[in-house]
């Protein structure tokens, strides 16, 4: 017998149970998304918190802040910034920045390296108290700690690694990342799986955006991975739906049993990879969310920092939680203008909110 059509309902159905796979161990987790994304806002965590949260057992605000030097796992960059398995580094290392250093910024460079070797490792205050520096002009147009944004590069161009925070602050050792024989295609078409394993099923144009976003990673991959996108929409298992191709891995079916919703009631980070395809997002759930943290308030319509609600397969509204008094506070709003009648979700929403607060180490609203 024929298999049936793969729907839109299907998509939705992969894209989420995929994604929201049983709670496992912190490195078992970052291993299985492959990326996490990280961003400082705390509005009521940060995102890489809130992102882990669920896909972690019995994981607590800062785990990964506090567990992050025994693991094997980078702060560095993929499509953003983020956290990621220490062998996907070799993929993108040596990274070759669109945009040259000077001689003088390459002596600095070197100079700093020398001293972080000598310290083993440094605080950017200690590399301040050494090299004075001033200030330089940043990427926003303001005015930056030139050492600060030297260290930023140097990072960037794998010349040192995040060791630890301290108080959120990177302390940084020398970088020596392992090399990958593989060939540059190779590299490329590799780092394209990666991306897709983490937010598939994707529309096709959303796959070609990614790829773009490759390029803030590998940039001396640029034409490497143009062609291997080509390859790989070629390749992968896909359908049509209103004129729109969605690809997903090889091996997988959107129409199988195991993709499943479930009854629990989540709220969702900003950059959580349900949420992170505003074009996917738009199509599954039938309204646009935004992340409106950097609008000015007068005109922003979700909050400050409002975290997507999904139940049961259907992103129903947002909320936007802070703490006062050690309490949590959550705001809850629905697309609708109303909760949804269906029995059970006051119980489901009562029962996030718990796991919420558990997490925060606050007192339940």
């Amino acid at each position: 017998m024929a298999k049936k059509a793969i729907t839109l309902d299907d998509l939705r159905r992969h894209a989420v149970a995929r994604s929201l796979f049983k709670p496992t161990s912190l490195p078992q987790a970052i291993r299985r998304l492959g990326f996490v994304q990280a961003d400082p806002i705390r509005a009521p965590a940060r995102a890489q918190d809130l992102t882990l949260r669920l896909r972690v057992r019995d994981y607590r605000v800062g785990d990964l802040e506090r567990r992050y030097a025994r693991l094997q796992i980078e702060e560095d960059c993929l499509v953003n910034y983020g956290f990621l398995p220490r062998e996907h580094l070799r993929l993108m290392h040596p990274r070759q920045a669109e945009r040259r250093w000077d001689g003088e910024t390459e002596r600095r460079a070197a100079a700093v390296l020398d001293f972080v070797r000598a310290c083993g490792e440094a605080h950017p205050r200690q590399v301040q108290a050494e090299f004075d520096h001033g200030s330089t002009r940043n990427a926003w147009g303001g005015s930056s700690n030139a050492v600060t944004q030297l260290l930023d590069g140097m990072h960037y161009r794998g010349l040192l690694r995040v060791v630890r925070r301290e108080q959120g602050l990177r302390v940084y050792a020398a970088a020596a990342h392992a090399p990958d024989p593989r060939e540059p295609a190779e590299k490329a078409q590799a780092l394209i799986d990666l991306v897709l394993a983490k937010y598939a099923p994707l529309p096709s144009r959303s796959l070609g955006q990614l790829c773009s976003h490759l390029g803030y990673g590998a940039p001396h991959l640029h034409a490497e991975i143009r062609q291997a996108l080509s390859h790989t929409r070629e390749r992968l298992p896909s359908v049509e739906l209103d004129g729109q191709a969605w690809l997903w891995p090889e091996g997988e079916d959107p129409r199988a049993r195991r993709w499943q919703f479930d009854e629990e009631l989540r709220l969702l980070a900003p950059f959580d990879p349900i949420v992170w395809d505003r074009v996917r997002f738009e199509r599954f759930w039938g309204w646009a969310y935004r992340f409106e943290a950097y609008t000015p308030a007068p005109k922003r319509k979700l909050g400050y920092y409002a975290l997507p609600l999904l139940w049961r397969g259907q992103v129903l509204g947002w909320g936007n939680l802070s703490a006062m008094e050690g309490r949590l506070q959550a705001q809850i709003a629905y697309v609708a203008g109303r909760p949804p009648r269906e029995a059970g979700h006051a119980r489901a929403l009562h029962a996030e909110l718990a796991r919420m607060a558990e997490f925060l180490g606050l007192a339940p609203p």
